[in-house]
């Protein structure tokens, strides 16, 4: 894989919400406004107020996990009911890919923006500085790992990282999840970032959700390997055009066409059939009970109230 040696900046967030460190916010996930769109429960945010929500849910001791979607996990949350489940019962599902976010504006949340994984790490990293976050980074090799936590330390060098782990490249046995559990609370960690791929980190952040003690759990994925330096990023144009996939896809087509192929006409087709009514998409009694209390299916705006 390719070496990359530049860091880029900390994307700004939407200039009318403060990336401030947050004095006394109550945002909250029964707060934030979402929509339903394809059966998730998908946040209404943009980088400004995820963080702000994330900071306020660290200060209140809010525990829950925070799961970063594209296109391509909604389509999979088709036909896998238990990982749709798993989002819908997280703090906060953000929009990662700018298909998304159209949705979300034509559904009439205009606030609305990308908040795409490595994005959300650097804010939060930046903005927690000043509220004493507790970070923990737990995926990917033991060498990316020792790359990335000495290039957040260099960039952010108020940032508590408290620790880091690298699990193994299989399932958990039940005494070292148990092991796992142990070694993260005793960091104190408020704010675990998980990098492992999908949906093995969403699965993993429901299933230990109840054994830590650190108020978030978040995914990020390929977060790690981008802001280690071993992979490279989507220019930011491509990244808010709508067309990062075909960056991915030109850079790794024989791992990832066969994805593309199924998830562009798929996620199209499932839209316009939530659009125009022909299909139905219920949330299901998964979705949790903050917010508004109807559960709708034509994928209308919630405005976190409940009705």
């Amino acid at each position: 894989m390719r070496n990359i040696t530049e860091s880029a900046p900390v994307p700004a967030a939407a200039p009318h919400v403060s990336t401030a460190p947050v004095t006394g916010s109550t945002i909250g996930a029964g707060d934030l406004p979402w929509m339903n769109l394809l059966g998730v429960r998908l946040s209404a945010v943009n980088l400004g107020s995820a963080v702000d929500a994330l900071i306020s849910a660290v200060r209140h001791r809010r525990k829950g996990y925070v799961c970063i979607r594209d296109a391509h996990g909604l389509v999979r949350c088709q036909s896998d009911h238990r990982l749709r489940e798993i989002h819908n019962r997280a703090f906060m599902v953000t929009p990662d890919g700018m298909p998304l976010v159209w949705a979300l504006k034509a559904a009439g949340h205009k606030q609305a923006d990308r908040v795409y994984g490595p994005d959300l790490m650097l804010a939060l990293m930046r903005d927690g500085q000043g509220a004493g976050l507790r970070h923990f980074l737990y995926g990917t090799t033991p060498g990316t790992l020792a790359r990335l936590e000495s290039r957040l330390r260099a960039r952010f060098p108020e940032a508590r990282i408290v620790g880091s782990y690298s699990p193994p490249f299989r399932q958990l046995t039940a005494g070292e999840r148990a092991d796992v559990a142990r070694r993260l609370n005793a960091s104190g960690a408020d704010v675990i970032w998980v990098g492992l791929s999908t949906p093995k980190q969403e699965v993993w952040m429901a299933e230990m959700r109840g054994a830590l003690d650190a108020p978030l759990l978040i995914g990020v994925g390929a977060a790690f390997d981008f802001h280690a330096g071993v992979t490279r990023q989507a220019p930011r144009a491509i990244q808010r055009s709508g067309l990062e996939w075909v960056f991915r896809l030109a850079c790794e087509p024989r791992r990832l066409w066969k994805r593309y192929a199924v998830t562009v006409p798929a996620f199209l087709g499932l839209v316009l059939a939530q659009g125009t009514g022909l299909r139905r998409f219920p949330l299901g009694p998964e979705a949790p009970a903050t917010g508004t209390a109807s559960a709708h299916s034509d994928g209308r705006r919630h405005d976190g109230r409940r009705g």
